[in-house]
């Protein structure tokens, strides 16, 4: 199927042509009919599967189908995304698949001025993209009306829960009209995620497009056994290899995202390091800086590089191994996008073991080990084989339906 099929109007067709692209992607191919339609929708999709444009198409054909004189803070489409990074990309795709088409769009977060910010929307605005914190501070401050919104759309909504926004966004609810089109994106769906969904959605359409707890099947997957004290040396080593073109690292602090930062930057390899407590002006320079290539690596921790959406990314580095196994099916994820292939490597130490078994469990593989001249011996016996999960028995039950519901993960 082209997106030809998909019987979107010509100004869209314009814009997707001029991008390049000719194929839509699953998601893309079973939400827009739904939502062209006018139902709600449940997306379970990761991030790189294209679920932006999934809803970003038919809300601009249905806007266009159905034009309105703007009202001063009053939106006709508000889209909430748990990041800075994510609300700005969101932001950018309206524009760009927007381009031959007449309407008005802002987008809104934290950490930033509000005064430009306000100028845009008391001018008036089709489509607001935010973040909670700052859409309920303007809301509280009479600057936004949802009181004309037609449609809601909630992206990544596990991530906003694991941040902490549930109240914000239970608030947000509560003040939506009655009669709207919603639709929820989510990679996974614990039972928090779905209570939300039953509060938010009427009647909706569900689609999967990939099972739940599933690897890219394009991600070459690696882990290296080594000692903690000889983490810098070995990511050194790897840096070495000229294919590592375009390297995303994930720490799990923002203390050990700036010292690994530091670290590659002495040893003259272009870095940058993106975390919460960087202010928006750095976050945005580290993003443009790794997205033209003038910075090789780039250093984030996992709330940091959520809202990340690069297409070319070489290689996940895994510095520091997650607390939470589905984290690592996120991390390794920023690779081999868009039909592309991509590496993951996981340095292990022997406090890790744990953390890699369950990794183990979740993705039902074992993860290939890659020798290097750091696993020393004492290394090996710690963290080596002997360290890993025995073998899981095999019995053939037949073809393996992927799990509705994911485990309900200890959060950080």
């Amino acid at each position: 199927m082209t997106f030809e099929h998909l019987n979107l109007i010509q100004p869209l067709q314009q814009a997707i042509a001029k991008q390049g692209y000719v194929d839509p992607t699953p998601i893309q191919e079973q939400a827009i009919p739904h939502i062209l339609q006018g139902k709600d929708l449940i997306g379970i999709a990761q991030t790189g599967t294209g679920k932006t444009a999934a809803y970003v198409l038919p809300i601009l054909q249905l806007m266009s189908q159905s034009p309105r004189h703007i009202i001063p803070g009053a939106p006709r489409v508000l889209v909430l995304a748990p990041t800075r990074e994510l609300a700005a990309q969101i932001n950018e795709s309206f524009g760009t698949y927007g381009s031959f088409l007449r309407f008005w769009h802002t987008v809104i977060f934290g950490g930033v001025s509000q005064v430009h910010q306000v100028r845009a929307i008391s001018k008036g605005v089709d489509v607001l993209v935010a973040t909670p914190g700052r859409l309920l501070d303007l809301m509280n401050q009479n600057y936004i009306n949802l009181s004309k919104l037609e449609f809601f759309v909630l992206d990544e909504v596990d991530r906003m829960l694991d941040m902490g926004f549930i109240h914000d966004v239970n608030k947000i609810i509560l003040r939506l009209p009655k009669h709207r089109q919603s639709l929820f994106f989510s990679a996974t769906m614990p039972p928090n995620v779905s209570a939300i969904a039953v509060k938010l959605l009427n009647d909706p359409v569900t689609i999967e497009v990939t099972p739940q707890a599933t690897t890219v099947e394009l991600v070459k997957q690696k882990v290296l056994f080594v000692d903690n004290e000889n983490k810098d040396k070995l990511l050194l080593e790897l840096l070495e290899e000229k294919q590592l073109t375009s390297v995303l690292i994930f720490t799990r602090t923002k203390h050990r995202a700036n010292k690994v930062a530091m670290m590659l930057n002495k040893h003259r390899i272009n870095t940058e390091a993106i975390h919460g407590n960087k202010s928006q002006s750095q976050r945005v320079r580290a993003l443009d800086n790794f997205k033209s290539g003038h910075s090789r690596v780039l250093v984030a921790t996992d709330i940091a590089a959520r809202g990340i959406d690069i297409d070319d990314i070489s290689h996940v580095i895994n510095y520091d191994l997650p607390e939470e196994a589905e984290t690592y099916v996120h991390r390794i994820g920023r690779t081999a996008r868009a039909g592309a292939e991509g590496a993951a490597y996981s340095l292990c130490s022997s406090q890790e073991r744990d953390m890699l078994r369950q990794i183990e469990n979740l993705i039902q593989r074992d993860i290939e080990m890659m020798d290097h001249k750091f696993h020393s011996r004492s290394a090996q016996y710690a963290t080596g084989m002997a360290a890993r999960p025995p073998p899981r028995q095999q019995f053939n039950r037949g073809p393996r339906r992927p799990a509705r519901h994911r485990p309900n993960f200890r959060r950080r």
